[in-house]
């Protein structure tokens, strides 16, 4: 039982990909002063908020994640794909040769 609680601290700090996203390559950014995590894993994309957001602000912050997938990755989002919210969102993305 003592393991419990330093465990749940750890899993508390900094954004963790989805399992599905093990092993993805890592992209750090700061856009308007909020900073995003997206993991890329071969066609799929995860992109995690982190800290707080106001009830007004989610549109915009999730407009802002898909953008950002593009400038970090190389590669597009599938409109049709994207799931989640302004804290975590996924999607399969479209990449040009080499960048897969």
């Amino acid at each position: 039982m003592r393991w419990i609680l330093p465990l749940l601290i750890c899993a508390a700090c900094g954004a963790q990909p989805a399992p599905l996203m093990f092993g993805g390559a890592r992209h750090d950014t700061t856009v308007d002063g909020r900073d995003y995590v997206v993991y890329k894993r071969e066609n799929r994309v995860e992109v995690i908020r982190l800290g707080h957001a106001g009830r007004a602000e989610h549109d915009r912050i999730k407009a802002t994640m898909i953008g950002i997938v593009p400038w970090l990755t190389g590669c597009d989002v599938i409109p049709a794909s994207v799931e989640g919210d302004s804290g975590a969102m996924r999607a399969r993305v479209s990449c040009p040769k080499g960048l897969r």
